[in-house]
Formats: C-alpha cells, sequence, structure tokens
C-alpha cells in the first residue's frame, strides 16, 4: 500500500537505506522498534592512535585515560588494528605498526544485541569493535561494544541475557 494512500502528503525515499537511519538513530517503528542494536551501546570515548606513533607515546596517553585498549585508524578513522594486553609489554621505540593485533573482528552498526551476546559469550570475546559500512566510508570506528555492557542491558530490560 502506497503512503499517499494513507493520507501521508510528504512522502520521501531516504536513499542511505534502514540500517543508516537505525545509526542515526532516527526512529524506528514495527516489530523491533524496542530491540536496541549495537551503536547504542558501544562505548565511543575508546581512545585510538595512528600505526606509525611510537609504543610509550601511546601507551602513556592510553593509560592516562584510564583504558588499557586503543584502538589503531587511519587519518579517516578507518580501522586497522588493536592494542591491547601483551601489546603494552613491547619496547615502548617501537611502532605501534609493529605491535598492533591485526584485522580485529568488527560488526555493524545495526546489529541487535540479542544477536551478538551469544557469539560473544560463545568465543569467550569480551568486546568487538563497531564499525560504519558503506561505499564511502565503510570502516570506521564509531565506538567499541564490551559484552558486560550487552549482557547488562539485555538484563536490564529483558528479564536476562541467554
Amino acid at each position: 500500500m502506497r503512503l499517499e494512500s494513507l493520507g501521508f502528503t510528504n512522502v520521501y525515499d531516504y536513499v542511505p537505506g534502514k540500517a543508516d537511519w537505525a545509526v542515526n538513530k532516527f526512529p524506528m517503528e514495527g516489530r523491533a522498534a524496542g530491540r536496541r542494536r549495537a551503536i547504542q551501546v558501544a562505548r565511543k570515548s575508546i581512545p585510538t592512535c595512528r600505526a606509525d606513533e611510537r609504543l610509550g607515546d601511546v601507551s602513556d596517553r592510553v593509560r592516562a585515560a584510564g583504558h588499557d585498549l586503543c584502538i589503531v585508524v587511519s587519518g579517516e578513522g578507518v580501522v586497522s588494528g588493536r592494542l591491547r594486553g601483551k601489546a603494552w609489554e613491547n619496547d615502548p621505540k617501537a611502532t605501534v605498526e609493529d605491535v598492533m593485533e591485526l584485522g580485529p573482528a568488527t560488526i555493524r552498526p545495526d546489529v541487535f544485541l540479542h544477536d551478538i551476546v551469544e557469539r560473544l559469550q560463545r568465543r569467550r570475546v569480551g568486546s568487538i569493535l563497531v564499525t560504519s559500512y558503506g561505499s564511502h566510508e565503510g570502516g570506521r570506528l564509531l565506538g567499541v561494544l564490551f559484552r558486560e555492557d550487552v549482557e547488562r542491558v539485555l538484563a536490564e530490560h529483558d528479564g536476562g541475557a541467554k
């Protein structure tokens, strides 16, 4: 049924699509309207660095921010790696590129929390990167989704995570 036939006078096509609509936090209708998505829970204030930086400089900055995780991004914000755990034990003069974890797993921002929680639990993964997608800006860091946050939100809103 056309929207115009229902009395809507201003009807437009949102060309980027439904996923982009959800990522930009526009209202969603239908059965999934109340389901939470990755972008809604992902932490946005995670430290980032470039591959050509010295590990010691990055380590100081990351620890001063109270973190143990740093996402390696290009000048355009596209994810290329991650620093965490034992990576910080390397020579402080080494470049990030020499010690970073390449190609960390990512998910799209519109993934429902219910759809990702089992994957995180089954693989015993503490976090996953949330990145943009699309031909023009794909792979840009949008945030980091922590399993503990997903489990907490699902428990609060659904009476318990699986």
